[in-house]
């Protein structure tokens, strides 16, 4: 009986690994602060995060259309980022114009996660430091292993 109910529970934790449950994905967290200028936040958005296998935390939180960016195009964005205590590090917002890179350029964390969202969508992102600039950080401003927050607005795939 013992034995029977161990393959039983084995069993159970290797479907919910191949579905990809997590814990994490089941912690609802606020919306954040959106930035002046921000587009809205769609009213079905999902208030919990999904993690990937990498370690990255995303939420949709406008779904935008079908097309997708890849990691080998360019990108242009509206972008707002945080430290865990709420210090701003950076925003495009605040500066008021979008900015535009090539996804294979970025902190990998980026790379990942813009493949996420389609065009004219709006993502969170939640960047462990491994994906971000490790522990040597960006100093003075982004302190090393820093989990970094992002909410991005996906202007345009090019």
């Amino acid at each position: 009986m013992l034995r029977r109910n161990m393959v039983g529970m084995a069993l159970v934790g290797l479907m919910l690994v191949m579905t990809g449950f997590s814990m994490a994905e089941e912690k609802e967290v606020p919306f954040p602060t959106l930035p002046k200028g921000a587009g809205a936040i769609d009213e079905k958005a999902s208030k919990a995060f999904t993690a990937t296998e990498s370690g990255l935390k995303y939420r949709i939180l406008r779904a935008g259309n079908e097309t997708k960016p890849t990691a080998r195009q360019s990108v242009e964005v509206h972008y707002h980022g945080w430290l865990e205590s709420g210090k701003v590090f950076d925003s495009s917002y605040q500066r008021g114009e979008t900015i535009s890179f090539g996804l294979n350029q970025v902190i990998k964390g980026w790379t990942e996660g813009m493949q996420l969202v389609g065009k004219s969508g709006m993502i969170e992102l939640e960047i462990p430091g491994k994906l971000a600039y490790g522990d040597r950080g960006i100093p003075g401003v982004i302190p090393g292993n820093a989990t970094l927050h992002f909410l991005v607005e996906l202007k345009d795939i090019k």
